[in-house]
């Protein structure tokens, strides 16, 4: 409901994974009071049917400014308020005061619903929850100037509820309709005073981590039943942006004792979801009735590490992968890259997977992966050349020394 009569609000949208950022304006009557854009986007952990798991999304294009949204009066502060979901379900808030000389965030706040199974799927919980924490000493700017932070900033709204802000470009309070030249700039974009050192003429390149810990995954239905399990060491290889506007490739191990595990069960589909406080991959399973074949048939991922400048997102619906047969499951004890799209791919390690007609909660017979039957044939094949070349051997020696008593008559 709005605050105030005869205030209205404006939406203009960009893409909020590229460059582009959510764009809004505040208009009281005929006067602008809040302008500006910034990228937005959310880490939440909530309760599921199997345990915990954690959402990573991003403020979508589809967000529009709420009837709370106000340009304040004497007894009530400004107010940009965010909805977005398919039916407005969530609000992201920002609350604004001043003094005689600065004007700043005091708080920002979220109410998100549990039951919106996009974004929450599996929750164990329904209706809508609400977080708010004071920013006053985090987002100041001068008055009649514009804030201005392209740096990230990540805000703890409470334990299960990280907010991470990008590409702030914004003005309260404002005297015109549009934004001022003149800028307060936060600090984490202000340049540096120490003297940088001379650029070296070698690039080290980043560190490998190690091989990754082989986790124990399984999902069950309704009835407790296992209908997939996994076994398997996972590295996700990501090609992001950072902060600092830099193209990167970056290693990191899925690590199991901090990994929460949810998924579906089905006839001829399934699915493995597994989520850490930064990351989202869900793994999709198909069964083919016709060949009695099963195989991965698509992957997603949804990242946000410390250094990426926005929330990573990347997925692919048309895989053919780790294919095996109905009632078996599928080994791989070497090492296998998956290339998901061009900038992501997973590295699996001692790999074995059964999406499908599980028994007693245990893997069936193993189907070896080609990589595996490959390897195996190398030592036949030495082994035999081997066993060949001796028996040459052997035969040749036989040869000569029957030939050497030929040569010899007895006195």
């Amino acid at each position: 409901m709005a605050r105030a009569a005869g205030v209205c609000w404006t939406l203009l949208m960009g893409c909020v994974f590229a460059a582009h950022a959510v764009t809004f304006e505040v208009i009281d009557g005929n006067s602008t009071c809040i302008k500006g854009e910034l990228n937005a986007s959310f880490s939440i952990s909530y309760n599921t049917t199997n345990g915990t798991s954690v959402s990573v999304f991003a403020l979508p294009a589809s967000a529009s400014v709420s009837e709370r949204s106000s340009c304040g009066s004497a007894a009530v502060p400004p107010e940009l308020a965010l909805v977005f979901g398919d039916t407005h379900t969530h609000t992201l808030s920002l609350l604004f005061s001043r003094d005689q000389r600065l004007y700043r965030v005091s708080n920002i706040s979220l109410q998100y619903n549990l039951s919106d199974g996009d974004i929450f799927p599996q929750s164990s919980s329904a209706g809508v929850q609400s977080v708010m924490a004071s920013v006053s000493e985090l987002m100041s700017a001068r008055l009649n100037s514009t804030y201005r932070c392209v740096s990230s900033s990540s805000i703890s709204l409470s334990a299960a509820v990280n907010l991470t802000l990008s590409g702030v470009q914004m003005e309260a309070y404002m005297s015109s309709a549009n934004l001022s030249a003149d800028e307060s700039v936060c600090s984490a974009d202000q340049p540096s005073t120490t003297v940088a050192p001379p650029p070296s003429t070698t690039t080290s390149p980043p560190p490998i981590p190690p091989v990754p810990e082989r986790g124990n995954y399984s999902v069950t239905d309704g009835n407790g039943t296992v209908c997939v399990l996994a076994l398997m060491g996972l590295q996700l290889n990501i090609t992001h942006t950072t902060t600092q506007n830099q193209s990167v490739s970056e290693l990191m191990n899925l690590q199991p004792n901090q990994t929460t595990v949810s998924g579906s069960c089905g006839v001829t589909e399934s699915s493995l979801r597994l989520s850490d406080e930064t990351t989202n991959l869900t793994f999709s399973f198909t069964m083919n009735s016709t060949t009695q074949k099963y195989y991965l048939s698509a992957v997603s991922v949804s990242a946000l590490w410390p250094d990426m400048s926005v929330v990573f997102e990347a997925g692919n619906t048309s895989l053919s992968a780790l294919q095996c047969s109905v009632g078996r499951s599928y080994v791989c004890s070497a090492q296998q890259m998956l290339s998901v799209t061009p900038v992501f791919s997973i590295n699996t390690f001692r790999l074995q997977l059964q999406p499908f007609n599980i028994t007693a909660n245990r893997f069936s017979t193993a189907e070896e992966c080609r990589v595996d039957q490959e390897n195996m044939l190398i030592p036949i094949i030495v082994g035999a050349a081997l066993a060949g070349l001796v028996l040459i051997v052997l035969v040749a020696y036989l040869i000569g020394r029957k030939r050497t008593h030929a040569g010899y008559q007895t006195i």
